[in-house]
Order: C-alpha cells, then structure tokens, then sequence
C-alpha cells in the first residue's frame, strides 16, 4: 500500500494525487512504480480499476523522467469517452489524478497535457496509429484492453520503446484466444515481465449479486466468463465466423498452402481511404479455395500496394475490388480504378470486377458458405485469420444486447476484403442438371470448352475450360 495523502507544501507535487492502490492493485503498482519492472501485462476483470491504477503509475513516472507518455485505447473515441472525459464510480473526473500545479497546458482537441517539467501525456487510439502515432518517441505507453486492439501498433512501438529504455502496460480481459492471451502466455513464461490474472474471486470488488444481475439482464454466459472471470476458454461472442474458423482449424484447414506457380492467382481487396487497406491472395482448385496469402498496411497510397502485389511474383488473373472503387477523389479527379489501371495492376490479363453493394447480411451469409471450403496457409495469413476469427458484432451496453452491426476495428478490413471475394465467388456445390437425351461419351473429348455452358460429365472427367466473356465476375 502507498503512503496515505498528505497535503504538499508548497512547490511539491506530490504523487499518487489524493489516490491509492487497492488491496488486490499493490503488487502491479509496486512492480510498476517501485521495482523498475519494464513491461507488465494485467489481465484483470471489468471494473477492477485497470485503468486508474496506470493513470497513476504514469503520472508518477511522468513526474520523475520527463518524456512523452500515451494512454492507448482500441480507438481514440473511446479514449475520450473513458478517461479523458471520464469520472470514477465516485464521480470524480480521471484527469483529476494529475496534479493541477504540474499541468501547464491542456489541448481537448487532441486529448493531451503538457507538464511543468517538460513531459506530455495523451491520450490516443490504436485505429490510426500510422497517423496519430508518427514520429512520436515515447518513454512509457498504456496499452487499454489490448485484447481489442490492432496488434500491430505494439509491433510499430516496440523497437522505438525498446531504445528510449522506455516501459509499457498491457491491460485487457480476454477476448477468446488471440493476441492478447499469446501475450499473456508469453509474460508467464519471462521473469522479466509482471503478468497477473485477477477474476472477481481474487479481488472480491463486484459482489456474485451484481454479476447474478448481469446474467439475469441478459448477458451471455460466455461473455459474463471473460468479463469477470478472465477466461480465454470461453468462446468469443458476437463472433460472425469464430466458430468456422476453429472448426476449420480442427479439420485441417490452416495448414501450409504452397502457391501453384503456373496457376492465376485473384486477389480480394478493401481499399482504405484514411486507414488500413487489405489484400487477401486466393487460388482456386474444384470446389476449394486456396488462401495463400494476405496482405495489410496503413497510411500507404497505391502505388505502394502495386510495388507489393509485383514483388509476390504471381500471376494475376483477377482483381475483386469494393464497389466505391470507381469514386473519383476530389484531389486528382481520378477514380481509384484509374490508377490502379495506370499502375498496372488492372490489365487485359489481370482484370478488375466490382463486388456488389449488398447489405452486409448478405455478404456475411457467403463468407459463411464458402469458409467451410478455404485452404489458409497459416503462417502468410496469420494476421488475416485472427482477423476473420474476432470479426464480431457490436455489443450495446445499455440495452444488453448484441447490435445487427459489426464492431469497426481493426478486423474490419480483412472481414471487409474477404467478403467482397466471397460475393463474387460462383456456388459450385450442385451442378446443373445435364440437357435432356445428353449421355456420357465412351471416349473422352477433346478440345476447348467455353463457360458458359458448362462441359457435362463426372466431376474427374477430363476438360479444358476456356473463360472469354465473364462479365459478371463468375467462373
């Protein structure tokens, strides 16, 4: 337990400001604040104090080395909506913590507090951290609810964190079994690390009455599993294609997809505008679909996807673009189309198709039908398949039910990107009935067969099929 509060005199600031640790928060605030301890990861449950208890570790390092400190939520909105408009059950604003005669500016524009001694804390969103993030060099970083958050801007700070002798914070309850549980198994194996798991059993600060009346309000048991007792075991809920992607990963599915070289490969895009962009790489063999590679980045233009899609070395036969793709940009008054033709990715070879602007129930229905037969390679698309396997339906607190929309974060454009190609995906699991009086040949034929129509005969019947004329994108 910290030393109680006692008024400064005057000049002193004096830190925890009219605060303290909990009983269960001692250990982490010792580790954090008094035994130089680098990197911590709590896993902790909903409302055991996450992130006051680093609010004030921050404040105190602040104080004492004068650098650039970032509070890091899974969006900056949420940010704002938590901490830096947020008060305490006590109803005491969070920005109260910091002492008021350490503070010498404040900005709301951009959530950020500048300190008499030199150093800035803000708060930020990991959404957008190739813009918000750039050029920053941080001494400290609080990662809150990791486990919803872009694991690629931990990626991106690391190295720059790691030079300035700087230290980070991971706190989160589990969100099934992603980044944030290989996190945590991680930290429990490296002594350098803090890791801690508290549920509610540990910590006794929510009495089993309240989570009784949170189970009878309609919370899901899964959901009630994770947020209270930590649990990494328990499904994802709201999940659109969890289930499929862990019944994929039983029967064999991510495995080592080795791309056929003499094979056209299609590409499934998401273009983003101000945020990321995503490419999935697909090749098609019968009825399955060969997932062999995917593709992410931020902040980039596309001319820097089309160095990317060269440096692969496939062959392209097939671009599936989202239907906003021919929208000119009021900078260049070109569409996205153009360019992408001028930069050589759209070619007579290569060609573009436009996936329909359906409602999104329908593409989740044919990202549903046609998972059962994708081949991913499991090392290329590792950041896709997380991604695909935490796409989730936004959660409404105040009417304890999930919404009939997905939760925009950053699964969201691989989702996106993955069921544009599904829509554009022709259902192959019935064949056409053959024309009446027609008969299997005792020999087979020869020659090139065009689609439309299909060439009648068993499935291990031997054809070549010719595509000339496929306006509507379907093989």
């Amino acid at each position: 337990m910290s030393e109680p509060y006692t008024a400064p005199l005057p000049g002193q600031v004096v830190l925890p400001h009219v605060w303290a640790p909990r009983g269960y928060q001692t250990k982490a605030w010792n580790a954090l604040v008094h035994d130089g301890v680098r990197r911590a990861v709590l896993v902790w449950h909903r409302r055991a104090g996450k992130d006051l208890l680093l609010l004030n570790v921050t404040a105190f390092h602040a104080l004492v080395r004068a650098g650039v400190y970032w509070h890091i939520f899974p969006t900056a909105k949420q940010g704002r909506k938590i901490l830096w408009d947020g008060v305490t059950k006590q109803g005491r604003p969070f920005l109260d913590h910091w002492p008021r005669d350490f503070i010498a500016s404040r900005s709301e524009a951009d959530m950020r507090l500048k300190f008499t001694n030199g150093s800035v804390w803000q708060v930020v969103g990991s959404d957008n951290f190739h813009e918000a993030l750039i050029g920053g060099n941080p001494a400290g970083l609080v990662f809150s609810e990791y486990a919803l958050q872009n694991p690629r801007c931990w990626e991106y700070l690391r190295p720059i964190l790691a030079e300035n002798e700087g230290w980070a914070a991971f706190a989160f309850t589990p969100r099934g079994s992603n980044h944030g549980e290989t996190l945590f198994e991680m930290a429990m194996r490296n002594p350098a690390w803090f890791c801690e798991r508290l549920t509610v059993d540990d910590t006794g600060a929510i009495p089993l009455s309240a989570i009784e009346e949170e189970r009878l309000s309609g919370m899901p048991e899964e959901l009630i599993s994770q947020e209270f007792y930590c649990s990494f075991a328990a499904a994802l809920v709201g999940s659109y294609y969890g289930k499929l992607i862990e019944a994929g990963q039983k029967d064999g599915h991510l495995t080592l997809v080795r791309h056929v070289r003499d094979q056209g490969v299609e590409t499934w895009w998401d273009l983003g505008m101000n945020d990321a962009t995503a490419i999935w790489f697909v090749q098609r063999a019968g009825q399955e679909l060969h997932v062999i590679d995917y593709y992410e980045a931020s902040g980039e233009g596309l001319d820097h996807y089309a160095e990317v899609l060269r440096d692969k070395g496939y062959r392209f036969d097939r671009h599936v673009l989202p239907h906003d793709v021919a929208v000119r940009e009021l900078g260049t008054g070109r569409s996205r189309m153009e360019t992408l033709r001028s930069l050589g990715v759209v070619t007579s070879s290569a060609r573009a198709v436009v996936a329909p602007h359906l409602p999104l129930a329908d593409g989740v229905n044919a990202v549903r039908t046609i998972l059962p037969r994708c081949w991913f390679d499991q090392a290329k698309c590792e950041r896709g398949i997380q991604a695909l396997k935490q796409y989730q339906r936004r959660w409404n607190d105040d009417r304890r039910m999930f919404e009939d929309q997905p939760l925009h974060d950053w699964t969201s454009h691989a989702a996106d990107a993955f069921r544009y190609g599904a829509l554009m995906v022709k259902d192959m699991s019935r064949r056409p009935d053959p024309p009446p009086g027609w008969a299997m040949p005792d020999t087979p034929a020869s020659g090139t067969v065009v689609w439309p129509p299909w060439e009648w005969g068993a499935w291990d019947y031997p054809r070549t099929v010719e595509i000339h004329d496929d306006p509507d994108g379907l093989y």
